[in-house]
């Protein structure tokens, strides 16, 4: 492979698993809130969020951790002002106390803290102005969950960085960072790569994804979809397992659970469902570390592909891709070839692709299992030579054909269904 092909592959995979704790949403308005609040250097007296129609979607109807069980967009600003490390990033408010709770309950009950949809076009943004007294901090995050692009105390600009990415069809301000990436290209990187340049974030994604699937599964998460499918499963089969455990995972993180997870595509629910799926499925077949690691390798980064031409937020629910790319890693783990590979990958797009994103909340568990229902079905298809052909429907010859007119699909076709969810969600005379 090569070398700067190579590279590229494996900073993607550093930049893009990395931890957070909660939803990544609530988490990215927590996150700016601790950032304003450390400009302003005191507690606001009044606060205002504007926040694109996909920020206020997905940060509606989930638990905000570490704040005793609140949720929107309130709760979030709150809890980065009060107990919000900045530094710390998407792990802002990994280290509340009980003290802190307390005074986010104080600080709600005491400031003004209002909420708007913001004149933007872009689907990913949030803008946020703290008031004191005389003093003044507007700050903004554009395009992906840390980026913030604008700081201005009392009207001086601190950081001022141009706003140039279209709406959807780019993760993030760089275009050029994912246009390298190819099913193939990534087939090749999973099986050829020094198993230690791909390691730690693997690992990580392991021991953190793996631990707050068992949490969900083992305790009482929202609607329990996990434990809901492994009661009632007719066979306590790894397939029942894989879907059981994925869906627990997000059961927890969906209402407030504090376990951090390693997100992939900015997403923790996506993160869950590339990696579980995989991880379970490898336990089963009693394979190698190496084999796992290499394994969630190709899934890692056939979500990231698939993602990048869709975007961070629409309309297209994030558990279909991130569904499809485990049933590759599975596939993987079975042996199947570069091209069977590719089958499974358009077999699952075909019959899952349609699932739609109303947010983040507790029901993102069910998609999850449905999204892995059609993912091992796409294995299975695969297996015994059968596949969805060019002409029928949105697929076309070729896998990497099929994932742009996916990507179309959920970027560009979608946008006026989003539109119509967001109105359903939050009333249309907020939009």
């Amino acid at each position: 492979m090569d070398r700067e092909i190579y590279r590229r592959y494996v900073n993607l995979l550093q930049q893009e698993l990395v931890l957070a704790t909660g939803c990544t949403e609530p988490i990215a308005v927590a996150y700016g809130a601790a950032k304003a609040r450390e400009i302003l250097g005191r507690l606001p007296e009044r606060v205002l969020i504007k926040a694109s129609g996909n920020i206020i979607k997905n940060v509606k109807s989930v638990v905000v951790p570490n704040t005793a069980g609140m949720k929107g967009l309130e709760a979030a600003a709150a809890a980065g002002i009060v107990a919000g490390e900045a530094n710390r990033k998407l792990e802002v408010i990994s280290r509340v106390t009980e003290d802190q709770k307390e005074q986010m309950k104080e600080f709600l009950s005491q400031t003004p803290i209002s909420v708007a949809v913001a004149p933007t076009e872009l689907v990913f943004d949030i803008w946020l102005y703290l008031w004191a007294g005389e003093d003044e901090v507007f700050l903004r995050i554009a395009r992906e969950h840390t980026n913030i692009v604008t700081i201005k105390r009392n009207g001086v600009s601190l950081v001022d960085e141009p706003v140039t990415c279209p709406q959807g069809g780019n993760m993030g301000k760089d275009v050029t960072k994912y246009d390298f990436m190819t099913v193939n290209g990534i087939y090749a990187f999973a099986r050829e790569c020094n198993i230690e340049d791909v390691r730690e974030p693997i690992e990580r994604q392991i021991a953190c994804n793996m631990a707050i699937a068992e949490a969900g599964i083992h305790g009482c998460w929202g609607a329990n979809v996990g434990r809901t499918i492994w009661k009632y499963a007719a066979s306590k089969d790894v397939e029942s397992r894989a879907k059981a455990m994925a869906a627990a995972g997000s059961d927890a993180r969906m209402s407030g659970c504090e376990l951090p997870v390693v997100i992939n595509s900015g997403s923790g629910n996506q993160g869950i469902t590339v990696s579980v799926p995989v991880v379970e499925y490898a336990r089963a077949m009693q394979c190698t570390q190496e084999e796992t690691i290499r394994a969630l390798v190709l899934s890692n980064l056939i979500g990231i592909h698939q993602k990048a031409g869709i975007g961070r937020l629409s309309a297209y629910c994030g558990a279909v891709s991130a569904g499809c790319a485990a049933g590759a890693g599975i596939a993987f783990l079975q042996g199947m070839d570069e091209r069977k590979i590719n089958h499974v990958i358009v077999n699952c797009l075909a019959i899952t692709s349609g699932i739609v994103c109303d947010g983040a909340k507790p029901s993102c568990a069910a998609k999850i299992a449905n999204a892995l229902d059609g993912a091992i079905l796409a294995c299975h298809m695969a297996m015994e030579e059968q596949q969805f052909r060019d002409g029928e429907g949105f697929v076309k010859k070729g896998v990497e054909n099929t994932i742009k007119c996916v990507a179309t699909l959920g970027r560009d076709g979608m946008r006026e269904t989003d539109r119509e969810i967001l109105k359903i969600m939050v009333g249309e005379e907020e939009m």
